[in-house]
C-alpha cells in the first residue's frame, strides 16, 4: 500500500491551484475587459429567476411582471437660448458687452428601458434630442436626474445614466430568433400613463419606412430594419420595451404608422441585436464604432431583375462600389448581387444594413455574391469606418474632439479663406447638450471663447470641458456672419 505524505499532498494542492488561478484570471480579464461587459447584467439576473419558472406555462402575466419594473418614464425640459447683441455697448466695451439672453421653454416625454443594475438606460434619440434636462421616473415613482452617455441618430438610439445601484435590468433576447406571428408585448408610458402593457404579434421584420431618413441630418446614414408589430403603441411609448413572452427585450419601440398621431394598426421597433451593439459602443467608447461595406445598393425589383437579366429577385443589387472601400478591396463589382452576410441571407437593403450595423471597423466578414456571370463567390472583406480606417477610436481620442455634446474638427485653409478668418474650429456634429440648446448647429465655427481666439480643437474642448463659469462664444455661421452665444457651465 502506497503512503502519500503531507508534503506530496501540499505539492498536489498547489499544483491544482495554478491552473485554477490561471483560468479565473483569464476569465476575469476576458469578461471585464469592457465596461459594457460588466454593467449590462440583465441576463445574469434573469437566468436565475427564469430557472425557477421552468415547467410552468409562460404567459403574458409572467412577461409583464418581468418587464414593468425595468421600463421607466423619461421626461425632458427643452430650453432654447438666443442672444441679442447690444451694438451700442459693444462699441465701447467690446464684443458681447451688454447683450441679453432670451430663453424659450418646452417639454417632452417618452419611455426608457433599464439595461444595467448600475443605472444605464436605453431610449430613443428623438425622446431626449434638444433636452437641457432629463428626468427618469421608475415604476415605484422614484425620480432621478439623468445624463446622456451617448446618442446614435442613425438608429435613433440613446443611452442615459442615472446615479445609484440595485436597479432591475431587463434581460436581452435575440431578435434574430423572432418569428412572424410570434406574440410580443409593448411596455411603455403612452399619454403619460405609466407601466402600460399591450400585446400583439410580429407582423414583419426588416421593415424600412424612411422614418430616420426624414429625421436625420445629411451626413447621417440611417439604418432602418424595424420589427413591425400590431401591439398598440402611442405617443409616449417611444423608447419603451418590446418583449417576448419570457419578458426578454427584443426591440425598442420607435414609431407608429398613423395619420392621426395615435395608434392605428402598426408599430415599429429597433431590433435588440442592433440596439445591443450600439449601446455597448456608446458605453465603452462614447460613440458608435460603425463599419461600412462601401457600396450603393438597391432592393431587387422586377425592373432591376429584367434590366440586368438576373435569375430571380433574391439578394441585394450592388449599383456602385465605392473606390478603395471595403467591398472594392475585396473584389466586389458593380452589378454583383449580395446574397449573404456571413451565413445569413439578405433579401433587402434593410436586412443587409442591419447585419453590417451589428459589426465594427476591423471585423472580418464573409460576403456571398453572385457575379454578373451568374457565379456564386464568397468574398472575405474587412470593414472600414467613414475615414477608411479599420481601427477603433478610443474614448481618449473622442474626448479630445468632443465637448458639451458637440464634435469639432479643424478648419481647412480653404474654409478659413472663404470665411475671411485666420482661426476657429468647426462643429462637425452635434448631439443633445448645452451647445445644441443655445442654437449651435453643424457647420458653425467657434472662433473665440471669452474673446480669446481659438486655434485648435483641443484648445476649445479643454476650455468647454474644464470650466465652471460663464462662457461667451463668438460664432461664425456658414455664410460668414458673426454672432455671440452666452451660457453658464
Amino acid at each position: 500500500m502506497k503512503i502519500i505524505t503531507l508534503k506530496q499532498l501540499a505539492i498536489g494542492f498547489v499544483g491544482g491551484l495554478i491552473p485554477l488561478a490561471t483560468y479565473l484570471t483569464i476569465n476575469y480579464f476576458t469578461d471585464n475587459s469592457k465596461l459594457s461587459e460588466r454593467v449590462l447584467d440583465g441576463n445574469k439576473q434573469f437566468n436565475a429567476r427564469f430557472a425557477s419558472m421552468q415547467g410552468t406555462p409562460v404567459d403574458f402575466i409572467q412577461a409583464s411582471e418581468n418587464t414593468i419594473n425595468s421600463v421607466v418614464h423619461v421626461t425632458t425640459k427643452v430650453v432654447q437660448t438666443s442672444f441679442q447683441r447690444d451694438i451700442f455697448q459693444e462699441f465701447f466695451y467690446g464684443p458681447g458687452a451688454g447683450g441679453r439672453e432670451f430663453k424659450q421653454y418646452g417639454s417632452g416625454s417618452g419611455s426608457g428601458v433599464i439595461v444595467s443594475s448600475e443605472g444605464y438606460i436605453v431610449t430613443n434619440n428623438h425622446v431626449i434630442e434638444d433636452a437641457s434636462e432629463i428626468e427618469v421616473t421608475l415604476n415605484d415613482n422614484s425620480k432621478y436626474s439623468a445624463k446622456v452617455v451617448g446618442t446614435d441618430p442613425a438608429t435613433d438610439i440613446a443611452i442615459l445614466k442615472i446615479e445609484g445601484s440595485g436597479f432591475l435590468p431587463i434581460p436581452l433576447g435575440n431578435s434574430d430568433d423572432l418569428k412572424i406571428g410570434e406574440w410580443v408585448l409593448a411596455v411603455g408610458n403612452p399619454f403619460n400613463l405609466t407601466s402600460t402593457v399591450t400585446a400583439g404579434i410580429v407582423s414583419a421584420k426588416a421593415r424600412n419606412i424612411n422614418l430616420l431618413a426624414d429625421r436625420s441630418k445629411q451626413d447621417v446614414i440611417p439604418i432602418e430594419s424595424f420589427i413591425q408589430t400590431d401591439a398598440a403603441v402611442n405617443p409616449g411609448n417611444s423608447g419603451g420595451a418590446l418583449v417576448n413572452t419570457k419578458g426578454e427585450l427584443v426591440g425598442i419601440n420607435t414609431a407608429i404608422a398613423s395619420e392621426t398621431g395615435s395608434y392605428s394598426g402598426y408599430s415599429f421597433a429597433v431590433p435588440v441585436n442592433l440596439v445591443e451593439k450600439v449601446m455597448r459602443d456608446l458605453i465603452d467608447y462614447g460613440i458608435v464604432q460603425r463599419g461600412y461595406l462601401g457600396v450603393q445598393i438597391n432592393d431587387i425589383t422586377q425592373e432591376i431583375k429584367t434590366k440586368n437579366n438576373l435569375p430571380n429577385t433574391k439578394g441585394v443589387y450592388v449599383a456602385k462600389v465605392i473606390e478603395d472601400g471595403s467591398a472594392d478591396k475585396a473584389g466586389i463589382k458593380d452589378g454583383d448581387v449580395i446574397l449573404k452576410i456571413g451565413t445569413k441571407e439578405v433579401n433587402s437593403v434593410a436586412s443587409l444594413q442591419e447585419e453590417i450595423g451589428k459589426r465594427r471597423p476591423g471585423d472580418k466578414v464573409s460576403v456571398t455574391v453572385r457575379t454578373k456571370k451568374g457565379e456564386e463567390e464568397i468574398k472575405e472583406l474587412i470593414l472600414r469606418n467613414k475615414e477608411g480606417e479599420t481601427k477603433l477610436i478610443s474614448k481618449e481620442e473622442v474626448n479630445k474632439n468632443v465637448a458639451l455634446g458637440a464634435t469639432f474638427v479643424e478648419l481647412t485653409e480653404k474654409e478659413k479663406k472663404e470665411l475671411n478668418i485666420t482661426y476657429g474650429v468647426k462643429v462637425k456634429s452635434i448631439q443633445p447638450g448645452k451647445l445644441k440648446s443655445i442654437g449651435l448647429t453643424e457647420g458653425m465655427v467657434i472662433s473665440k471663447v471669452n474673446n480669446e481666439p481659438i486655434e485648435s480643437v483641443e484648445q476649445l474642448t479643454s476650455k468647454l470641458n474644464g470650466g465652471n463659469r460663464g462662457i461667451l462664444l463668438e460664432i461664425v455661421t456658414e455664410s460668414g456672419q458673426r454672432d455671440y452665444k452666452g451660457f453658464g457651465l
